[in-house]
């Protein structure tokens, strides 16, 4: 026999709009995307506004960043996104100063993507500025639930799967 749960007016409600949730509560994708509300937040706090970086720009300037010599594709990859919206958001940021290409030596096609010392500047800055405004901002979550979120974000972030290939087996 179940039991039905009387709503909780506090938990069972968006913080904003105050608009009844019930029901929702078990759906991970929900609340990861109402997570990510409160996460962009953050960032156009710390890191959007102050540096005029979109969220997408700032990904992709960070793994440059811990990536040096990272291919366009890899990109594409990492982030979902097609090629031409890889080059698009790297146009910008090269145009910004804070990447540069250089052609591969053995594959002309090819390009190495790196930070310019400015974009590693920056990518560095940024994550500290994110990392101390989540902290603050997120100060609910104790030390330790912090890190438990961090790690299962992570596994359910590792459950991708890379789009079946021509041959049939999926890549990751």
């Amino acid at each position: 026999m179940t039991t039905s749960k009387k709503p909780n007016p506090d938990i069972d409600r968006t913080p904003l709009g105050r608009l009844v949730e019930t029901g929702l509560h078990d759906i991970v994708g929900y609340q990861l995307a109402q997570a990510a509300i409160a996460g962009h937040h953050v960032f156009m706090h710390q890191v959007g506004d102050t540096f005029q970086l979109r969220p997408v720009e700032f990904t992709i300037l960070a793994l440059i960043e811990k990536n040096p010599g990272v291919s366009a594709k890899q990109l594409a990859q990492a982030l979902a996104v097609t090629p031409p919206n890889i080059t698009m958001w790297m146009d910008k940021l090269e145009g910004r100063g804070l990447v540069e290409r250089e052609r591969s030596t053995t594959d002309r096609r090819a390009q190495h993507i790196r930070t310019t010392p400015e974009g590693s500047a920056l990518a560095r800055k940024s994550v500290d500025l994110l990392i101390s405004g989540e902290t603050e901002s997120f100060a609910v979550l104790s030390r330790a639930e912090r890190a438990l979120l961090l790690e299962l974000l992570h596994k359910v972030a590792r459950c991708r799967k890379a789009p079946a290939s021509r041959g049939g087996a999926a890549q990751d």
